[in-house]
């Protein structure tokens, strides 16, 4: 095998280091905004979503039990805010007609009409946030 070989590196590990046996307690992802007050105001009157961690420049929303989306201002945090958004956030729920129905209501950008897509087994639509990030919503078919 070759030394450059991940798996070859990681057989060379001290024998004593494994991986903890703890499940992950949380998921956390973190997308960073030029305008944090207006992203903030966007995830929580038009997702509703709830302020779970305050960390003045980061504000961690929970999504579900175990998913959270993490908030930053850039000019703080570990990235800065680009103009690609290479990053979707995708929600799924009990009912996607219902919740396009209030989206269109919200005047997003971007806004899609729900599809049915039988081989991924979803109805969906997508939109994007005040400053791009598209958030995809979904359902079960």
């Amino acid at each position: 095998m070759s030394e450059n070989n991940p798996t070859a590196a990681a057989r060379q590990r001290d024998a004593a280091a494994q991986r903890p046996p703890n499940k992950i307690e949380l998921a956390i992802t973190f997308i960073y905004f030029n305008d944090l007050a207006r992203a903030m105001a966007f995830y929580e009157d038009v997702l509703g979503l709830e302020l779970a961690i305050d960390q003045g420049w980061s504000k961690i929303y929970k999504i579900s039990a175990c998913a959270h989306v993490g908030l930053v201002d850039q000019a703080v945090g570990m990235h800065r805010a680009n103009a690609v958004k290479p990053v979707q956030l995708c929600i799924r729920v009990a009912d996607v007609d219902a919740w396009h129905a209030w989206i269109v209501s919200c005047e997003v950008q971007g806004l899609t009409v729900p599809k049915s897509n039988s081989q991924l087994g979803i109805r969906a639509f997508v939109f994007n946030d005040p400053e791009g990030y598209q958030i995809e919503v979904q359902s079960v078919l």
